[in-house]
């Protein structure tokens, strides 16, 4: 089995495999989402389990989360690749990197689905290692959109082509596309003040209640998934359901979305993307890396 510590790949490599496990065609039942198993003592593990029929593999990545009362939790992300011919692992790989390049190029990859041709501006709100990311693979797919960005705690240093907003409204105010990408618990914008047709991602965290929208703003948005089962687990769709929103109103998923199956916004309210990872996306990029490292590495662990 290979272990690879360090994987690397491309935007370009990472957005192709992501088009190509969502356009699966086997792919037309809900992709699997992610499952907690809570630890003794506090902490706990999650898993994101996937099969990418195409490539003959299953793979699962589990991401443990270990409290420490002396310090920082520590958090850590494997996936592994098993050989659906074999049952045999074919490689290991540290998906902590991994994990920012899928969280970044989904979001991307849904929102230029969702934006109209002539987008032409965009805000990343949150501009850490996640939100750079989000920069950067907007930029690859749609360089000639403009991308502002604000983080509460100041941009300090915003990367090429990326222009640092006083404050959030600076960086808001005109937007075709806002990227939420902070770690918030709690409401960062509410998409009801924004134009119809402008598109809002949110990526949130896994905290029990986190979110980044109201959710009494939900029922007034276009609502898109990167899967069904998200339903189920973004705090934000979940109270909003509780409250009365009908989750059957759900536009579409990101796969149906790729394969053209979707209904595209209306136009006529604000457009809300939500995301909480899946394993289908680590696996597609897992294997992506996999495959460059054998270009590089001639099939040597490292």
């Amino acid at each position: 089995m290979r272990v690879i510590s360090s994987p690397r790949v491309s935007e370009q490599a990472v957005l192709a495999a992501l088009r190509d496990a969502f356009g699966t065609p086997s792919l037309t039942a809900p992709a699997p989402g992610q499952f907690v198993v809570d630890l003794p003592g506090g902490g706990d593990v999650i898993h994101y389990p996937a099969v990418l029929p195409h490539a003959d593999v299953y793979s699962v990545k589990v991401s443990p989360y270990l409290p420490d009362p002396a310090g920082p939790a520590v958090v850590t992300a494997w996936t592994m690749l098993v050989s659906l011919s074999t049952g045999q692992p074919l490689a290991l790989l540290d998906a902590s990197e991994l994990t920012v390049e899928r969280t970044a190029a989904t979001t991307v990859l849904a929102a230029d689905l969702l934006l109209p041709p002539g987008a032409r501006t965009a805000a990343v709100i949150g501009y850490g290692r996640v939100g750079r990311a989000h920069a950067r693979y907007l930029r690859h797919l749609r360089p000639g959109m403009t991308v502002r960005a604000f983080s509460p705690e100041g941009v300090d240093e915003a990367d090429g082509g990326v222009q640092a907003a006083a404050n959030l409204e600076d960086a808001v105010t005109g937007a075709d596309l806002v990227m939420l990408c902070t770690s918030a618990a709690d409401n960062v914008i509410d998409p009801r003040t924004l134009p119809a047709g402008t598109v809002v991602t949110s990526i949130s965290t896994n905290a029990p209640g986190a979110r980044e929208i109201p959710p009494a703003a939900v029922e007034a948005l276009d609502v898109y998934v990167d899967a069904l089962t998200t339903l189920q687990v973004a705090a934000d769709l979940t109270r909003a359901a509780a409250d009365g929103w009908d989750p059957a109103a759900v536009r579409g998923d990101l796969a149906g979305l790729v394969a053209g199956r979707a209904q595209g916004p209306s136009g006529e309210r604000p457009v809300y993307f939500r995301s909480v990872g899946l394993g289908i996306e680590d696996a597609a990029v897992a294997w992506a890396a996999l495959h460059n490292d054998n270009a590089t590495t001639k099939g040597q662990s490292r």
